[in-house]
């Protein structure tokens, strides 16, 4: 009876049925059994509306034949796990957005159209699901940012989850001239990173670093050697020229084991001659405070010479580098596991 997508734990709304076999009748719809997830379309009702993949499938059953999801909700579908489909607060949802070209269909509640024009060659299915490609997806979530800042972790993510590089959404982005959104999404993407690991690193560390302090592009999460080649460490933000790591830390730093290894790794970067600052989760509290204290830590460092310094960035040749979209698209399903069993997201 009940629609199936081609991804297991989902399950897609269908129509009430008089015999009950392709959906409910109209008295199972009504009972406790079914819930409705828009107009005329039900799903059972264990089917939990707050996972985002399950919101995603109800409001595709509303598309009509020419369209996709798009935005946020495409991205996470395609595997972009820090796109979780919540408001910044963490808490209030936001609309999957179906991208129609004009399509006449009306908005509903958790569903948003954009009747913005839509090339053919910019739609695909993926697992059961209609969807704007990748690049357009991101472009759109960019271009109806609240800001240029959260348009850049809506790059960041995209790319943290290896669905686009930064050289296909600069070519995409040069042929979107006159789209609303457009000069935000340019001037983000002078900002965004491929190596962005979360979305608080993106907007609490490093955006803060260069848009409040100041500061120059750093590193993001590159790693460290010392001189006999092995490695020291990754911190989230490495200011090469300085001689400066910065980490954010979320909760989970806070306890336990992950506090004392965080303990060590700071003890292990100044022990090669690193300043080094972390920037903690209340830290949003007082953006002037973390303003100062990056820039204390900068006017610290040693500014050493590379040939002086007993910490350097270049990798030996054991080393497999993950630095890019695309040394990351190249990587095989073990290296991957190994390689990012501890990684955020």
């Amino acid at each position: 009876m009940q629609g199936q997508v081609g991804r297991p734990g989902f399950v897609r709304p269908v129509r009430t049925d008089p015999r009950g076999v392709a959906g409910p009748t109209r008295g199972q719809a009504a009972g406790r059994r079914w819930r409705r997830s828009s107009l005329g379309l039900y799903v059972p009702s264990e089917a939990d509306a707050s996972v985002p993949e399950q919101r995603i499938v109800e409001a595709a059953a509303v598309l009509p034949a020419y369209g996709g999801v798009t935005g946020w909700a495409a991205l996470r579908w395609l595997g972009a796990s820090w796109m979780t489909g919540l408001a910044p607060d963490g808490q209030t949802p936001l609309p999957v957005v179906l991208a129609t070209a004009g399509d006449d269909i009306r908005s509903q509640p958790g569903i948003q159209i954009s009747a913005e024009r839509l090339n053919p060659t910019e739609l695909m299915v993926h697992d059961g699901v209609s969807l704007t490609m990748a690049v357009r997806s991101v472009c759109f979530e960019m271009r109806y940012a609240a800001s240029v800042r959260a348009a850049v972790v809506a790059a960041d993510m995209a790319m943290q989850a290896d669905l686009v590089s930064l050289e296909e959404m600069g070519d995409f982005v040069a042929t979107q001239s006159g789209w609303t959104g457009i000069p935000r999404c340019r001037e983000a993407l002078l900002l965004a990173h491929e190596n962005s690991w979360s979305p608080r690193e993106t907007s609490h560390l490093r955006l803060v670093w260069v848009l409040e302090a100041g500061l120059p592009l750093p590193w993001c999460n590159v790693p460290v050697f010392d001189r006999f080649g092995r490695h020291i460490g990754t911190p989230d933000l490495l200011d090469e020229e300085a001689g400066v790591a910065g980490e954010y830390d979320g909760s989970l730093h806070l306890h336990g084991s992950q506090r004392a290894r965080d303990v060590r790794r700071e003890e292990a970067f100044r022990s090669v001659g690193l300043e080094y600052f972390t920037v903690v989760a209340a830290d949003a509290r007082d953006p002037e405070g973390v303003v100062r204290r990056m820039r204390a830590t900068r006017a610290r460092a040693r500014f050493a010479a590379p040939s002086a310094r007993d910490w350097t960035v270049v990798k030996p040749p054991w080393w497999i580098p993950t630095e890019t979209v695309e040394q990351r698209r190249a990587l095989t399903a073990d290296q991957r596991q190994r390689l990012f069993r501890n990684r955020a997201g």
